[in-house]
């Protein structure tokens, strides 16, 4: 079976590939978290497994099953944890996932292992189950693994394209222009475009406080507006972010 994806194989399968091919492991990691009324709670995960498997696809990598669900919903980056339908996971939960996940992959006999991250909140956690997983394995394991956010390989040529009005910045885009165009590529019948709220990007106060203000955050739970989002920005961003990974990951690990 041609495929990118790891549960669509037998152990069988996966075994001669991991022996013959020693394919690079790409781990999506997303989160369930609302998403204001036009996009689904899943998307972090649908975005970057659908990412990961496209980039996988131009390196002959294969794909993991999504770890499904992130840290804790954050007010300023992801609207935070009063939305019904937000299911975040503690740190610690978190963290242990990936140090399994390190360790897991290491045994099959995985050399390359990338987690590709779909939610803001999820980083430094990835780290550290990544950095604990392997001080686990030890200094004779050949694992290497590279963490890295998808939206981080968006050129500034391709954000100027997509925000000809000006980006405003990578956390107030949570279910805005990015993900609702890339959701429209990607999954275009789980976008609702008759429900984007029209509202001017939030203005957060430099500082947090807890318990958290709900009322910082419009009750659309969007933080800037995706009024001008399409799937051909959604093809574009596509595109850029699957040839610049696989670059990356190829350039890293050979």
């Amino acid at each position: 079976m041609s495929t990118v994806w790891m549960n669509q194989l037998s152990w069988v399968d996966y075994e001669a590939r991991m022996k013959q091919d020693q394919p690079a492991i790409l781990l999506p990691v997303g989160a369930l978290e609302q998403h204001g009324p036009h996009l689904p709670l899943g998307t972090d995960g649908l975005l970057s497994a659908a990412v990961a498997a496209d980039a996988a696809g131009r390196i002959g990598a294969l794909v993991a099953p999504m770890l499904s669900y992130g840290y804790k919903s954050q007010p300023k980056c992801g609207g935070g944890q009063h939305f019904c339908g937000t299911t975040s996971v503690d740190a610690a939960t978190l963290i242990g996932s990936v140090r399994d996940a390190v360790r897991e992959f290491a045994r099959h006999g995985a050399t390359k292992l990338v987690f590709v991250n779909g939610h803001y909140e999820n980083q430094w956690f990835l780290t550290e189950g990544i950095d604990l997983g392997l001080r686990d394995l030890g200094t004779r394991s050949t694992l290497q693994v590279m963490r890295l956010e998808y939206w981080d390989f968006l050129s500034e040529t391709t954000l100027a394209s997509v925000f000809p009005d000006g980006f405003p910045g990578f956390a107030l885009e949570h279910a805005a222009v990015i993900e609702t165009s890339m959701m429209l590529h990607y999954h275009p019948g789980l976008v609702r475009l008759d429900l984007i709220p029209d509202e001017p990007p939030v203005d957060f106060p430099p500082y947090d406080v807890y318990p958290t203000r709900k009322h910082w955050v419009p009750l659309s739970g969007v933080l800037s507006s995706a009024r001008g989002s399409s799937a051909e920005k959604g093809a574009a961003m596509a595109a850029e972010l699957s040839t610049r990974i696989a670059a990356a990951i190829t350039h890293e690990f050979g």
